[in-house]
C-alpha cells in the first residue's frame, strides 16, 4: 500500500488557515466527512480525539499525524493539508506545525496502520520533501511529490 494509492487530490488543503490545533482537526475530520470509505463520521471523530487526547500526535519536524484505529472506516482513509501560518501542537520537539496529516485505518488493520504511520512518517520527515509540501501551489503536485518519494520504497 503505497500513500499515492490512498491520497486523493480532493482530500489535500493547501494553505488551510487555522489558528489552533482543535481548529486544524475539526477541519481534517470535516475534509474526509464524505469520502467514501468514511462508515461513521461522528465515530472517527471520537477515535481521532480519543488518540489525540492519550498524546499529541505531533510528531516533529514540523509535521502533525493525527490518526486513529476505528471501526469508523472500511479502509485507510488519508487527508494532507498545509498550514497558512505554523500553529502550537504540542510536538514532541516543541516545533510547530505546518503540516498536518490524518490517518484512519480500520481496526483489523493493525500491521498496515503502524506500516502505513511508518511510512508517512520517513518520507515527510526528510527535509526537501517537507519544503516541497509548504511550497506546493497544487494537489496535484502533491501527489506528484509523493509518486517521486515513494519511487525506491516497497509495497507495503
Amino acid at each position: 500500500m503505497k500513500i499515492e494509492s490512498l491520497l486523493y487530490e480532493p482530500y489535500i488543503v493547501l494553505n488551510l488557515e487555522s489558528g489552533t490545533k482543535t481548529e486544524v482537526i475539526k477541519q481534517m475530520l470535516a475534509l474526509v466527512s464524505a469520502h467514501e470509505r468514511v462508515l461513521d463520521r461522528e465515530r472517527l471523530s471520537e477515535d481521532v480525539w480519543k488518540r489525540e487526547r492519550e498524546m499529541s500526535t505531533g510528531i516533529g519536524k514540523n509535521i502533525a499525524l493525527p490518526h486513529a484505529k476505528t471501526v469508523a472506516v472500511s479502509e485507510p482513509v488519508l487527508a494532507l493539508a498545509t498550514l497558512r501560518e505554523e500553529i502550537d501542537f504540542e510536538s514532541i520537539d516543541a516545533q510547530p506545525v505546518q503540516i498536518v496529516i490524518l490517518l484512519a485505518t480500520p481496526e483489523t488493520m493493525l500491521s498496515e496502520h503502524l506500516k502505513l504511520l511508518g511510512r508517512i512518517t520517513r518520507i515527510a520527515g526528510r527535509d526537501e520533501v517537507r519544503k516541497k509540501l509548504v511550497a506546493a501551489s497544487s494537489s496535484h503536485e502533491v501527489l506528484e511529490l509523493f509518486r517521486e518519494a515513494e519511487k525506491d520504497l516497497p509495497q507495503i
